[in-house]
């Protein structure tokens, strides 16, 4: 089985439709390929518990509704998935976690569809499990020991004795569902319980982290114990040294299946003198006979077992320190490749020939056009109106050319002043032209321009100029329609 199923397609279209993001990401990263859930996808659900705006409980509820799958593949990413943000998200979907009445009910899961599904299925009920208790933990102590600080002033080594008694079996517990998980190398064959494995490994470490420093809190305070409270202390600490036997086994797969030795932290055993001197305390509290022993002796005892045991904490908090640097780089370098492609873009700009409309200058193939600009309030001049025809008032505009025409047509065509000015087809001057004195109305400039208009600079014989014509406008009109019909007459020779 490799490759998205039509079931994951047709759930990831379902939900765009619906326009749920977080459900269509949960889906996404819980497909029926044998690989772990990718990165992006785990990202994505991470922030989504950083929003205020989402519903944490949805996303919880649609990663247990993953887990009714028949599939062991669908199954065991969705445990995944939730793990990752159970270590890796906020605080407020752990939290929901350990409000919920019922978590994962898998102890009977079982996938029958092939013999790696039965393989599967084990690590399944085992992973379940410890999730289960994860959540449980943080149920009863109200925080994640993988989360709570470490050092001198940490919370394992300020807590009191009462409270300490209490807090350490609940540590065990996780443990021990922890180590229950209990693979091989050779049984990480695939991509699904190898991310599953790489999460319980740095779950391990801190957890282990935590459980040191309870133990060296617990062994400072057992010589001044009460009888009661030294019997728990020794009991703990005798679960204490067999788990610390099945973290290094644990710790010798991970090393086996690849992960770097300088992430592996190094165990150091407390002298077996001090298991010794624990158990004659307790029975010279209950009023056994034992051998004496000198409080020079006892303290001796007692320095080189917590010095051990921090020494064995100092390796896992190099550990953790590492792979938080290592997250910081990871992290600066996205960062980094954010800001050199944002750069590229900002280069890249606007296209060159894009202009604003209030610029005064053009862009046009990369050069810029240093015409002046046209004052389109300015009077038009009439200096060069030698070199053209008609000047008229869209003159003011200068992209606007006057125009020839394509094709000869015979027709007279209006000037601006009134006239008519011959086609380009010369004509004879038959009839007289209506004279206007049109320097009593626009001044002595439009002498010359009306004078090279064709046929408007011809004075006829006996009219005396800047005078009206001596017939009445019948006659005028009646000398228009003949110019008109001589030139319809030459149109059509």
């Amino acid at each position: 089985m490799s490759g998205q199923s039509i079931t994951d397609r047709i759930t990831a279209a379902q939900h765009s439709v619906t326009g749920s993001a977080v459900a269509k990401t949960v889906c996404k990263a819980t497909t029926h390929e044998i690989m772990g859930p990718k990165k992006k996808h785990l990202d994505y659900l991470i922030h989504c518990t950083n929003e205020m705006n989402v519903n944490i409980p949805q996303l919880a509820d649609t990663l247990f509704e993953r887990t009714a799958s028949t599939s062991w593949v669908v199954v065991f990413k969705s445990l995944t998935a939730t793990h990752h943000t159970m270590v890796y998200g906020n605080e407020r979907f752990i939290q929901y976690m350990a409000s919920r009445n019922t978590l994962f009910n898998l102890s009977n899961f079982l996938d029958k569809s092939g013999l790696q599904g039965y393989d599967m299925s084990t690590f399944i009920r085992r992973y379940s499990r410890y999730l289960n208790e994860k959540a449980v933990s943080y149920r009863q102590v109200a925080f994640d020991f993988t989360k709570v600080k470490r050092g001198a002033d940490g919370v394992m080594r300020t807590m009191n004795t009462e409270k300490l008694l209490k807090t350490i079996p609940i540590i065990q517990n996780q443990m021990d569902a922890l180590l229950d998980f209990n693979v091989n190398a050779n049984e990480l064959t695939n991509g699904v319980i190898n991310a599953s494995f790489m999460l319980l490994f740095k779950d391990s470490i801190r957890l282990f982290a935590a459980y040191n420093e309870g133990i060296i809190n617990l062994l400072e305070k057992y010589f001044d114990m009460k009888k009661t409270q030294c019997k728990e202390g020794l009991d703990i600490y005798k679960k204490f040294l067999t788990r610390m036997t099945r973290i290094s086994e644990f710790l010798k797969v991970a090393e086996q299946v690849g992960i770097d030795r300088g992430d592996i932290p190094d165990l150091s055993q407390a002298p077996s003198s001090l298991l010794d001197a624990l158990e004659q305390h307790l029975a010279s509290l209950e009023g056994k006979k034992v051998k004496d022993s000198t409080a020079a002796s006892r303290a001796s005892t007692l320095s080189n077992a917590v010095s051990s045991l921090a020494n064995t904490g100092i390796s896992f908090t190099k550990v953790d320190e590492r792979e938080k640097q290592a997250a910081l780089e990871e992290e600066q370098a996205r960062l980094k490749a954010l800001k050199e492609q944002r750069l590229k873009e900002l280069q890249k700009g606007p296209s060159s020939s894009a202009t604003t409309a209030a610029s005064p200058v053009s862009m046009d193939g990369g050069t810029i056009n240093t015409a002046p600009a046209i004052d389109l309030l300015s009077t038009p001049s009439f200096a060069n109106s030698t070199s053209k025809a008609a000047s008229d008032l869209l003159d003011l505009q200068p992209v606007f050319q006057q125009q020839a025409l394509p094709i000869s047509t015979g027709l007279p065509t209006a000037n601006t002043w009134g006239g008519f000015s011959a086609s380009p087809t010369p004509q004879p001057q038959t009839a007289r032209g209506l004279n206007v004195d049109f320097d009593s109305v626009f001044g002595n400039n439009v002498d010359s321009a009306v004078a090279s208009l064709p046929g408007q600079g011809q004075i006829p014989s006996g009219q005396q100029p800047g005078k009206l014509v001596s017939d009445d406008l019948d006659s005028s009109l009646a000398n228009l329609v003949g110019n008109l019909g001589i030139g319809n007459g030459v149109a059509k020779k």
